[in-house]
């Protein structure tokens, strides 16, 4: 699996879906790849926030802003319920959820060392809570 996953900052969903083609350009953000980003923000919204993976997807999450079937980009964004429950998290919290996913990916096959699985939530955490602050929400770009 080779894939950009950039969580970045946006005000609403017509300018985080500008960043379709080219990424989030000079929004604030994280880059991270190698994993599935649109499973992952299911199960760690499952993970801190309680429900199943089944009732997520069929309740439309992640919802899509914006996608292009010839290349494979999207961007999504990145649930209330999740960034609240992210932004609340205290690291111990957040850890925790960090090896349960790691041990959830590995049941699958996917190796996601639980330390860097530490630092996709904390630092995701960190760049929800500052989102917040601004009146702003979290979306991932993948290519």
């Amino acid at each position: 699996m080779s894939i950009i996953v950039e969580f970045f900052v946006a005000p609403d969903d017509a300018s985080a879906a500008s960043a379709l083609q080219a990424g989030p350009g000079r929004a604030e953000s994280l880059s991270f790849g190698n994993f599935d980003p649109e499973g992952a923000v299911v199960e760690w919204e499952c993970l801190l926030a309680g429900g199943s993976f089944e009732q997520l997807v069929e309740a439309g999450e992640p919802r899509i802003v914006a996608d292009q079937d010839d290349d494979g980009c999207v961007v999504f964004a990145i649930s209330p319920r999740l960034a609240a429950a992210l932004a609340d998290a205290e690291r111990s919290r957040l850890r925790d959820v960090a090896v349960s996913w790691a041990a959830q990916r590995a049941e699958d096959g996917e190796v996601i060392d639980a330390e860097i699985a530490e630092v996709i939530l904390s630092d995701l955490a960190a760049l929800v809570s500052s989102a917040r602050r601004q009146g702003q929400d979290v979306y991932c770009w993948v290519a």
